[in-house]
C-alpha cells in the first residue's frame, strides 16, 4: 500500500493522489490510502479523484470518544466508502502510563475476565469499527524485530510470545454496551485529543489571524 500524507495545500494533495492513482492502475501497489486527512483534507482529495483512499490511518484512542472532529471525520469515512485505520491505542509515540494506569480501564478489564488496560484500550477501537495499528509494549506483543532478539524473551513460551497472543486476543472477546459507553465518555487524557491534520491546523490558524 502506498500511502499520502496531509498538506495544506490542496493543488499539491491533488496532485500527489494522481501519481498515486496511476501506480494503482499500473499494478505496483495493490492500494492507496491516506494519512492524518481530516474531513476537508479528504473532500478536497474527492474533489477531483478517480479512486477513494482504501483507508485513512489516524489517531484513535480511548479519550478522544466526545471528540467532535473524530466523530465528523469517522462518519464522512463511513460515508464514503473509506476505512478508518486507527493509530495510538495504547500511547503515541509510546506507551502512555495515564492509560495503563486508569481506574476506569482497570474495572472495565476486572469486569471483562481480568483483561489488561491496553487490551481493554484496543478493544474499544477495534469494537468501534476501525481497523488498528499498536504501539508495541512489553507485555502485549513486541515487534517482530525485538522478539528475535537475544535476551528479550523469544521463543514459543517467552515474554514477547505471551505477549503476542494476548494482542492477537482482542479479537476473542467483547466490551459489554456499558463498557463501550463508559469508555467513550472517557476525556481529558494526556495523549493527543485533536487530530493531527495539518490543513484544519492551517484554517484555525487563519481564524485566528482574521
Amino acid at each position: 500500500m502506498l500511502m499520502l500524507r496531509d498538506s495544506p495545500d490542496c493543488d499539491a494533495m491533488q496532485a500527489q493522489w494522481e501519481v498515486l492513482q496511476e501506480a494503482l492502475a499500473k499494478g505496483t501497489t495493490r492500494s492507496i490510502g491516506v494519512i492524518n486527512y481530516c474531513e476537508g483534507s479528504l473532500k478536497c482529495l474527492l474533489e477531483t479523484a478517480k479512486v477513494k483512499p482504501a483507508i485513512n490511518y489516524y489517531m484513535v484512542h480511548v479519550g478522544m470518544g466526545q471528540n467532535p472532529t473524530l466523530i465528523s471525520l469517522s462518519k464522512f469515512c463511513d460515508e464514503n466508502g473509506i476505512r478508518t485505520f486507527g493509530y495510538g491505542a495504547v500511547g503515541e509515540p509510546g506507551p502512555n502510563a495515564e492509560l495503563f494506569n486508569s481506574p476506569i480501564l482497570k474495572n472495565i478489564g476486572k469486569n471483562h475476565g481480568d483483561k489488561a488496560p491496553e487490551e481493554v484500550a484496543l478493544r474499544w477501537v477495534i469494537q468501534g469499527g476501525a481497523a488498528v495499528s499498536v504501539r508495541p509494549t512489553t507485555n502485549f506483543g513486541l515487534g517482530v524485530g525485538v522478539c528475535t532478539g537475544v535476551g528479550t524473551g523469544a521463543g514459543t513460551n517467552g515474554e514477547c510470545a505471551k505477549g503476542l497472543w494476548k494482542r492477537a486476543g482482542v479479537f476473542d472477546w467483547k466490551l459489554t454496551e456499558k463498557g463501550m459507553a463508559e469508555l467513550t465518555d472517557c476525556h481529558g487524557w494526556t495523549l493527543m485529543t485533536t487530530l493531527l491534520c495539518f490543513r484544519q491546523l492551517v484554517v484555525r490558524v487563519h481564524m485566528v489571524h482574521r
